[in-house]
């Protein structure tokens, strides 16, 4: 499946396979191939392939070389048996240019002509019998957002298609002795497949380097002109679609009056009201996430601490402190935050679907080009504040390598949902749940500015990465802008169940795994430490008249402390201690070295650990926490110097292997992890230091 960008690409795939692959309504959503099964008729299977979206076979972005792979090498076992071009109907002209290039390359073929209902708003019919006989292959009208024609495509498809019996462009006679020697030498089956090797023979990976020298000495002989054959090409291609378009389409008014979406345009576009409503969303979704969940966020962590006072009231011994100090506290510090979670990707989903993300990318290409990004980098630095491992690799389709890099480097500064957790438990220790001017909670403002920082960190990094970096290639930006269109629901639901299974379920078996763990290490310690430890407590709270309970506690207190959990905490202390953190804090910042959800239930389970029964949610743990003065441990000094600690450090490994996999490389994630872990321990030294 081929097609333009934003032509319908992924809504026909998942009308076919019945699967649930991301929907956009900007252009780039599929940047690398996806395969799902449709099942066409009773007797007939298909293993459909969805390639990222592309406007001509002459690619210019990493995702866009996707295609070239597939498409020009029959020895291939992935090699497609037919190609069904998706067009967006409303703008056939443009739409086909590709289906013209895929058409000289006689591969068997159908046209999905999508977005029929458009293409009737604008007053623009089509005569579908005289474009299938005119293009000399299958045309199906459609509309892939509701399903409408699928069912005939289905049956079209199970048939047995051919090539087109035409072609749509002859090189000049200049180049075919060249295009025979390329063709014969290779065994191919038509001219155009070998001037396409002309151009393209550097980029294709099935090529040996003696294959790629013979076509390079060929070029070199003939002076072949890549760039301006390319162009005078394409003129040619829309001279003849133009032509064929003639008989085909009938515009039955014209546009009197300009286009709704232009209205739109001019106001969410301008260079004043666009930034302040940018701003005003972002800072309505900062406001949504804490006022809005709050509810729902409190009763799950009082059904967490119900069910862990249940288990407990069903006795003593190490099962029970297991499952109700490890397991239980553990993934009650994830479980909690699924509101906060579901409304970020709601927002996000809604953007993306009603088209407004186009526009957005657009606004920010003058800003970004200054710190050494473009309008392209937008879409990966908003997806990020998701998950940085869909935001990197969106990225492909950012045709500079130099843009594309600087994108890739600084995109983990955004704050990612996995930030939540840690963000707004922090917030909500030290900063009071108040309104400021009427309307705005003050604990919103405080994660924005996290937010804020983390944007603000990544395009200064970038700045400063832009000026390091050499390359003469320079860059451009070009964004099709797509029609503004009512969220479809249902997919902005899917997003949000798939994206918080997703976050629970990951999350939630490196907790329980961890969780175990440091229970074991908090509850046991080399040789007879333990048993001392309880001794001197004894003997500490009989010199000082503590009553039952407070002895209690102060023997679980110097267990803790002696156990293993405590000894490997210690011996890192030091290197945390300027930055304010104890022990307990630094096993907490290691375990969530993997994956920064994990620190909550760190924290929960370790404080778990020698408090009161009735201490039962995360809040009121970390708020009992006293330092060796007896003060309250988590100050704002404290608090504020984690939450920096946060906003800049590489805490996902899951992010690293995706930088390695898109720059092929150890180089750049190494990089990445040695300057983001660098700027967290300076940035939050100086927080500490200033404000304690």
């Amino acid at each position: 499946m081929i097609g333009n960008p934003n032509s319908g690409k992924s809504s026909l795939f998942n009308q076919l396979t019945g699967l649930n692959q991301k929907v956009g309504n900007f252009p780039g959503v599929t940047v690398d191939r996806k395969t799902g099964v449709a099942q066409l008729t009773a007797h007939h299977r298909a293993e459909i392939v969805d390639l990222p979206g592309t406007y001509s076979l002459y690619p210019k972005s990493l995702d866009e070389k996707v295609i070239t792979d597939l498409l020009y090498d029959r020895a291939s076992s992935e090699y497609p048996d037919f190609v069904v071009v998706t067009a967006d109907a409303s703008n056939l002209k443009r739409n086909l240019l590709l289906f013209t290039q895929l058409a000289d390359l006689q591969l068997p073929m159908v046209l999905a002509l999508n977005m029929m209902d458009t293409a009737e708003q604008h007053g623009v019919q089509i005569d579908v019998a005289e474009l299938q006989r005119q293009l000399g292959v299958p045309v199906i009208p459609m509309n892939a957002r509701k399903g409408v024609g699928v069912t005939a495509l289905k049956i079209v498809m199970a048939q047995e298609l051919g090539a087109p019996g035409q072609t749509f462009y002859e090189p000049t006679d200049e180049l075919l002795p060249m295009i025979r020697q390329i063709r014969y030498y290779f065994n191919l089956h038509n001219d155009y497949l070998a001037l396409h090797y002309a151009h393209q023979y550097e980029r294709l990976k099935f090529l040996s380097a003696d294959d790629k020298a013979y076509i390079h000495e060929l070029r070199q002989q003939y002076g072949f002109d890549s760039v301006a054959l390319q162009a005078q090409e394409t003129i040619d291609r829309y001279a003849r679609i133009s032509e064929l378009l003639l008989d085909v389409v009938r515009v039955t008014r014209a546009e009197k009056n300009e286009s709704y979406s232009n209205k739109i345009d001019r106001v969410l576009t301008h260079k004043v009201w666009g930034y302040l409503i940018f701003l005003s969303i972002l800072f309505l979704l900062f406001q949504a996430i804490f006022a809005w969940a709050e509810l729902p966020m409190d009763l799950i962590d009082q059904g967490v601490a119900w069910l862990g006072g249940q288990v407990k009231s069903l006795g003593k011994g190490p099962l029970i402190d297991l499952l109700s100090d490890g397991i239980i506290a553990g993934l009650g510090g994830v479980l909690m935050f699924i509101p906060q979670i579901a409304l970020l990707f709601a927002f996000i989903a809604v953007l993306e679907e009603s088209g407004y993300m186009a526009r957005v990318t657009f606004m920010m290409d003058k800003i970004m080009r200054k710190f050494g990004l473009n309008g392209k980098s937008v879409v990966p630095l908003i997806s990020g504040m998701a998950c940085a491992v869909p935001a990197i690799m969106s990225a492909r389709t950012i045709e500079n390598w130099k843009d594309r890099i600087i994108t890739i480097f600084v995109v983990p500064l955004m704050s990612c949902s996995a930030r939540i957790p840690v963000y707004t438990v922090l917030v909500a220790l030290v900063v009071p749940e108040r309104t400021v001017l009427g309307i705005f909670n003050l604990q919103g403002v405080a994660l924005m500015g996290l937010y804020l920082l983390g944007f603000v960190s990544a395009v200064l990094s970038a700045w400063a990465l832009k000026t390091l970096l050499r390359a003469k290639e320079r860059s451009f930006f070009i964004m099709e802008f797509p029609v503004y269109r009512w969220p479809r629901w249902k997919n902005v639901g899917l997003t949000i169940v798939e994206k918080v299974k997703a976050f629970v379920f990951q999350a939630g078996k490196i907790i329980v795994a961890i969780s175990v763990l440091l229970w074991v290490l908090a509850s046991y310690g080399p040789g007879d430490s333990l048993v001392q430890a309880e001794q001197q407590a004894r003997t500490e709270a009989a010199q000082q008249q503590f009553t039952p309970e407070q002895t209690e506690n102060l023997i679980a207190a110097h267990k803790l402390e002696s156990s293993y959990a405590g000894v490997f905490g210690r011996s890192i202390e030091p290197v945390v201690r300027p930055l304010g953190f104890d022990w307990k804090v630094s096993i907490a910042l290691l375990t969530s070295f993997a994956a920064r959800e994990v620190f909550v239930g760190t924290i929960s389970t370790i404080y778990s650990v020698g408090q009161d029964a009735d201490m039962s949610t995360v809040q009121e743990k970390l708020r009992a926490e006293k330092d060796e003065f007896g003060q309250p441990f988590f100050t704002t000094a404290r608090a504020a110097s984690l939450l920096v600690f946060y906003v800049f450090a590489m805490q996902c490994v899951s992010t690293l292997a995706t930088t390695y996999r898109e720059t092929k490389g150890w180089t750049w994630p190494l990089l990445q992890l040695g300057y983001m872990s660098g700027l967290a321990y300076v940035m939050s030294l100086l927080v500490y230091q200033l404000l304690k």
